[in-house]
């Protein structure tokens, strides 16, 4: 085999400078990596975002606990004393009954004992309403308002077509409420026949 032969061998490319330059494996990989990183600005700005989605739902549930906290400190102060109400709502009802025990003959007749006594229980029976309301209980008196099943509860019906439709005509037992709650309904008879009343119309005890 001549020189000229050996000179077509497989570095003949190199010799006559037409040899490509193949990278490196590990050059490669390096700048693949190097192209795949993320940028450090965005990792800073998607950071910040998160932090501040959660920074603004932690403001709106303390603003929310805080609102709770005040409503619920508020009715306890305004409904504390309900069930304790509620209980001389029933003394005060034995008062109304011994009242209304007593003949009306009896009164007119001037027996000064018997008058005097009625008046006791009837000055006490107003003494303890007076106090209830004090405390935020309040007495209702629906007679000629309209029906309101949050507050009154029908009794019996009672047939007058003077008196327009569904319109409390007697209280059967006083209903009472407490701030903006029924503590007891009114035990009512409503008006049965009449014309149909105003569909504009409220009770007065919601006012």
């Amino acid at each position: 085999m001549t020189d000229d032969n050996k000179k077509h061998g497989p570095d003949e490319g190199v010799e006559n400078g037409f040899a490509a330059e193949t990278p490196a494996p590990d050059d490669v990989t390096a700048e693949v990596e190097a192209s795949a990183e993320p940028d450090p600005i965005d990792v800073l700005r998607a950071e910040n975002s998160d932090l501040r989605d959660k920074y603004l739902r932690l403001a709106a549930e303390m603003d929310n606990l805080r609102r709770r906290t005040e409503r619920d400190v508020k009715d306890a102060k305004s409904y504390s004393v309900a069930g304790f109400a509620r209980d001389m709502l029933a003394v005060s009802d034995n008062l109304r009954r011994a009242l209304d025990a007593i003949p009306a003959d009896a009164l007119e007749s001037g027996d000064a004992g018997l008058k005097a006594l009625a008046e006791g229980v009837e000055m006490t029976e107003r003494s303890m309403l007076a106090a209830l309301e004090r405390h935020g209980v309040r007495k209702l008196d629906p007679v000629g308002e309209k029906f309101d099943p949050n507050f009154h509860q029908a009794m019996f019906e009672v047939p007058n077509p003077e008196v327009a439709n569904n319109t409390v005509v007697q209280v059967v037992q006083a209903g009472f409420v407490i701030g903006e709650r029924v503590l007891r309904p009114a035990m009512v008879g409503v008006s049965k026949g009449g014309p149909k009343a105003p569909a504009g119309e409220t009770s007065a005890a919601q006012a």
